[in-house]
């Protein structure tokens, strides 16, 4: 499972987000964007952003660490927004911490051009998790050190809001008209064959394994392996007929 720190201090929330992520210090020192399972989504918005990020990682896209993030809802007693109050309260215990990348600056296609190999490989990951959340409205990718950096994959795996019907989404095609890199992404076909052998089950084994236990029960599984399993096998499927999807 991914590392485990413990928030120490509430810093400030990040008001352009959408479920109020803030930022938070923890007992490691680090600083973190803190992504609260009490939240509107839900703890399926943590898992979708931990199967997201780590594929990425694993994949070699540049993407910040990610933490278990343990809150005690004592830590917001200060904190004079109540709403802010409400969303500590209600998440005790294990949250997603991401690694706050100081400096970072907002991706602006305008402004910064993408190489075509990484453009593309972005395209295809977002493409393979179904991330609809990448688009010039809201990048959900920042510029740090150089180079882009990919955040945010909450809105991904759509298909676990309704397991019953999961199975359509297996084949269903990507459509990537308004993917903030979709201009840079001119080797996808490329992006396809040098990735797609590497999502393997024993990859997917080992992304699934850093979500936590109690995310996958309190999103509706009676056991966690269970949940498990069921992201393996639909994303195992998917990542089998990339020619179905690939845009």
């Amino acid at each position: 499972m991914l590392s485990e720190v413990t928030a120490v201090r509430y810093v400030t929330p990040l008001r352009e987000g959408g479920s109020l992520p803030g930022v938070v210090e923890a007992d490691n020192l680090g600083t973190y964007v803190a992504k609260f399972r009490g939240a509107g989504q839900g703890p399926k918005a943590l898992i979708a952003d931990v199967i997201g990020g780590e594929l990425a990682r694993r994949l070699g896209l540049p993407t910040p660490e990610l933490v278990v993030l343990v809150i005690d809802p004592v830590i917001g007693r200060a904190e004079p927004d109540e709403e802010v109050q409400d969303l500590l309260k209600a998440s005790g215990g294990a949250n997603l911490g991401v690694d706050f990348l100081s400096g970072a600056l907002a991706f602006d296609p305008a402004v910064h051009p993408v190489d075509e190999q990484l453009a593309s490989r972005v395209l295809w990951l977002d493409a393979f998790i179904e991330n609809v959340d990448r688009s010039w409205r809201n990048p959900n990718l920042l510029m740090w050190r150089g180079t882009v950096w990919l955040i945010d994959h909450g809105a991904s795996l759509y298909f676990h809001h309704n397991w019953p019907r999961a199975a359509d989404h297996v084949l269903r095609p990507f459509k990537a008209d308004d993917h903030v890199l979709a201009k840079f992404a001119t080797a996808v076909g490329q992006a396809d064959a040098d990735l797609r052998p590497l999502v393997t089950d024993e990859l997917l084994r080992d992304v699934l394994a850093q979500v936590p236990d109690e995310w996958l029960v309190d999103s509706g599984f009676d056991d966690a392996e269970a949940g498990r399993e069921a992201y393996r096998s639909h994303l195992r499927d998917r990542a089998a007929r990339s020619e179905a999807w690939l845009p």
